[in-house]
């Protein structure tokens, strides 16, 4: 069948959007065939520096003949309804089709030739194509991400004839921009396409251009006894850069090499885009570098490695010069900075958010067994270095360059590890600290992260996730389960947005640089007024000068959580003592300026806690679910209501297990089994109270699975409080046998009432029992 060639032939198209306009092409040529009636056998998309590239093969000749019927109004309704049904199918009244009442319309479309819908479809894609960025040139009004300068479109060998904006179709290209003749070249089809641009020194598909650097790059250094440095973000966006990639070994000047390596990795791959060589032996950075060219140098690139080298000196004498210049500084001038640093306009500045990560490293330190001092030290050195010009050159050291400044100022190991790996894991490919002290500010960390934005209502909802919550929740349970630590999200959370309420207070207290009180705003039924918050007194007479402490920890109270807290100037009157005083009405009408504002939070902290708590049990659902955790047996663990990550887990791991058994899946359908039974009654009234009995004559599978469900149940009590889950599906498991002689032998719904409302009792105990481990009415199976 007919095989659709399309070539977009531009001005270099910048490697970050290269993958994104890829699958934008795929995604809109699919949707325009689709839209047409066309089907095909393949379609596929390439990007590179100068072109994109749409292959569709197997497509039609021509679209299919089309009959389609459009339902009408009845034909009763009034006329108006009529004529706008048949203004929109352009038809007339005798040609409608009366059916049971109702008038439908036959709409029959004639097939178009593939060929003629094909400028349609290119013209669409190109004048809405989603570029990040597009640009205007010449005369024209197109955009597209560079000067566009030809299109090849070919149907079946033969060329497609449209215009776009004066860039007319055909069935010419080019190849490299400086190697092989320069001239354009005709195609025939893709074969011939992909063999020619080859032939002219273009690699089309990403995929071979990253092989290539990848083995050229590997065997330049290993012809040196060296190793390269794996980076598979900087290899994607190399192999945009270059058509022809020939990879060159360049060598650096020694003396760079004291420099933090990360600090020469990432200007080499930042600012240069070369990929760095390490010592096999040593496994430390050697003094060379590779660098991709676009070219095939008749010197073996000698000339672009010794260019490359100094530009790369230049780029790391940058690089020293900012860290000799942090070295001169210290942590105490950058955490003054951080004073001046907006952190969230609701939560204060970085250095206020210092503050309340080294109170909840603190209180966390003992928990894990860290030295509560040190905690607190690592987490006030923690952010220290977002004020130092390396971190500002490079943001992505951070708390990298936190943990070598720490260790050059003299701070001991544990806490220069802290502050350099106190973000982690910030990704799920990243490690986990397991050190007790980086543990401690790493939660402390998240913690304040993550109640400060649920406590300001910013939420995760959907798609959106600006503050990156979700990835920040994860890397706390993950924090969690790999210190097997037993926090309480619902405690922490309480802790941590008391302490953020109280710091707002201080802050709003110090920005009116003045002696200020609390109010709310109300309205007294005729007028809206300030009402002062104070504590129970007889009058509202305060000295001047008065402590008005009581006053800020009364507005810093869960009561007042949810609501602005605005801070007023009194006013002052003469008294016949001739002292001054401040006479702080309990009501101010609301023209009055207030002189600063605390925000109010999501909800009183209970609230807030109970949201946090929630939003960590559902990133844990997603842990375990992309850990291959079935998510039946996820929902009914928590189905229990257990807070506890760690019980989480090793309840839904022994779960797993079990129902992998035989003992586990029969039980599970005996189960299912007096469930339904038991939902059934239900439905007939309420089910009979009390435990089973041995009745006198009753069968001895009756019997036995009381003695089961017995025993079974103070087995699993005891296994549950030594949170021996294991054991407590052993003891389920001794259920099975007595449970399906029970269904084989007795009959529940008995005509005599004393032994069918036993019965009942029995399957309510043997469904209670196992209710203890997990709700298995929400497991399948």
């Amino acid at each position: 069948m007919p095989q659709l060639l399309l070539e977009l032939f531009s001005e270099e198209i910048p490697a970050r959007m290269q993958p994104g306009a890829a699958r934008d092409l795929e995604r809109m040529a699919a949707e325009r065939l689709k839209a047409a009636g066309l089907a095909w056998d393949a379609l596929t998309t390439y990007a590179g520096p100068r072109r994109l590239t749409l292959v569709v093969e197997g497509l039609p000749a021509a679209t299919p003949d089309r009959e389609e019927e459009l339902k009408g109004p009845k034909t009763s309704a009034p006329e108006q309804a009529l004529d706008g049904f048949l203004r929109k199918t352009g038809l007339t009244r005798d040609q409608l089709v009366e059916r049971d009442g109702v008038l439908f319309a036959v709409i029959s479309q004639k097939g178009r030739a593939t060929a003629e819908l094909i400028p349609e479809m290119v013209d669409h894609i190109v004048r809405n194509f989603p570029w990040p960025k597009s640009m205007r040139w010449g005369s024209g009004t197109l955009r597209w991400v560079r000067p566009l300068k030809r299109i090849v479109a070919l149907f079946d060998g033969h060329v497609v004839p449209f215009e776009i904006d004066g860039v007319t179709s055909g069935d010419v290209t080019e190849g490299h921009r400086f190697m092989g003749s320069g001239q354009p070249f005709a195609v025939k089809d893709f074969a011939d396409y992909r063999k020619k641009l080859e032939d002219h020194h273009v690699l089309l598909d990403v995929a071979d251009r990253k092989l290539r650097i990848l083995e050229a790059a590997q065997k330049v250094c290993s012809d040196r006894g060296l190793a390269l440095v794996d980076d598979d973000g900087l290899l994607d966006e190399v192999a945009g850069l270059a058509e022809w990639p020939t990879p060159i070994l360049g060598d650096m000047d020694t003396q760079f090499l004291d420099l933090p390596p990360e600090v020469v990795q990432l200007s080499m791959k930042v600012h240069q885009k070369y990929f760095a060589v390490r010592d096999p032996a040593t496994h430390r950075l050697a003094p060379h570098f590779v660098v991709v060219a676009n070219v095939e140098a008749s010197d073996g690139g000698k000339a672009l490695a010794a260019g490359n080298s100094r530009v790369l000196s230049a780029r790391l004498n940058d690089a020293r010069f900012f860290w000799d210049e942090d070295l001169k500084t210290g942590f105490d001038v950058w955490n003054d900075k951080l004073k001046g640093v907006t952190f969230h306009a609701k939560l204060g500045t970085l250095a206020e958010r210092v503050d309340r990560i080294a109170a909840l490293a603190r209180e966390i330190a003992p928990l894990v067994g860290a030295d509560p001092d040190d905690a607190e030290k690592a987490a006030r050195l923690s952010k220290a270095d977002l004020a130092s010009a390396m971190v500002g050159e490079f943001p992505e050291l951070q708390g990298v360059m936190g943990g070598y400044y720490a260790r050059a100022f003299g701070q001991s190991e544990a806490i220069a590890d802290a502050v350099r790996d106190h973000y982690k894991p910030q990704g799920p490919a990243d490690t986990v600290p397991t050190d007790p002290l980086t543990v401690a500010v790493s939660l402390a960390d998240k913690l304040d992260t993550l109640v400060g934005f649920f406590a300001i209502d910013e939420k995760p909802t959907g798609s959106k996730d600006p503050f990156a919550l979700r990835r920040t929740g994860l890397g706390r349970i993950r924090n969690l389960l790999s210190s097997k630590l037993r926090l309480n999200g619902e405690t922490d959370a309480l802790a941590a947005s008391r302490k953020m309420r109280r710091q707002a207070i201080d802050r709003a207290v110090r920005s009116a640089n003045d002696w200020v009180a609390p109010y709310v705003k109300e309205s007294d039924g005729d007028h809206e007024i300030y009402r002062l918050i104070e504590p129970a007194r007889d009058t509202h007479i305060i000295e001047n000068g008065a402590d008005l402490e009581p006053y800020y920890d009364l507005a810093a109270s869960d009561e007042y959580f949810d609501k602005d807290i605005y801070f007023l100037f009194p006013g002052f009157i003469e008294m016949e003592s001739g002292g001054v005083i401040a006479e702080v009405f309990d009501k101010v009408p609301v023209s009055a300026e207030p002189a600063s504002r605390v925000r109010a939070l999501a909800g009183k902290p209970a609230k807030i806690a109970r949201d946090f708590s929630e939003f960590l049990a559902d990133r844990l659902k997603v842990l375990l679910r992309d850990q291959g955790k079935r998510h039946d047996l996820v929902d009914a663990v928590f189905a229990l209501g257990d807070d506890d990550l760690v019980r989480i887990v090793r309840r839904v791991e022994a779960l797993d297990a079990f129902l992998a058994t035989d003992d586990g899946a029969n039980l599970l359908a005996g189960y299912k089994r007096a469930s339904n039974i038991l939902r059934a009654e239900e439905k007939k009234g309420p089910l009979p109270a009390g435990e089973p009995v041995a009745l006198t004559g009753a069968p001895a599978e009756e019997t036995a699975l009381i003695a089961a469900a017995a025993s079974a149940a103070a087995a699993v009590d005891a296994a549950l409080q030594a949170e021996d889950f294991a054991a407590a599906m052993t003891a389920l498991a001794a259920l099975r046998a007595p449970v399906d002689a029970f269904f084989t032998a007795v009959m529940v719904n008995s005509d005599v009432a004393e032994e069918r409302a036993n019965r009942l009792k029995l399957l309510g105990q043997v469904r209670a029992v196992m209710g203890r481990v997990a709700d298995f009415g929400q497991i399948s199976g």
